[in-house]
């Protein structure tokens, strides 16, 4: 029996902090976007939602086509 790599990409967002000097939260917030790479970012959480796709790679690990399935939403 043939063996596929199927990849599984899940509807989520990966959390991170960074401690930023600033005078206000207001400054923190534009300091961390201005300067991002700055930054020493530590993830911090993983919120995963229903949205779920499942598609079948090729031997380049490239999607193939058609193969898509599961909650798109």
């Amino acid at each position: 029996m043939p063996r596929f790599t199927v990849l599984c990409r899940r509807d989520a967002y990966v959390d991170y902090t960074a401690r930023v000097d600033a005078d206000t939260a207001e400054d923190a917030a534009w300091i961390a976007n201005e300067q991002f790479e700055e930054q020493s970012w530590v993830r911090r959480d993983v919120s995963e939602f229903d949205a779920c796709l499942f598609v079948t790679l090729d031997e380049e690990g490239a999607e193939i086509e058609g193969t898509e399935c599961g909650k798109l939403a």
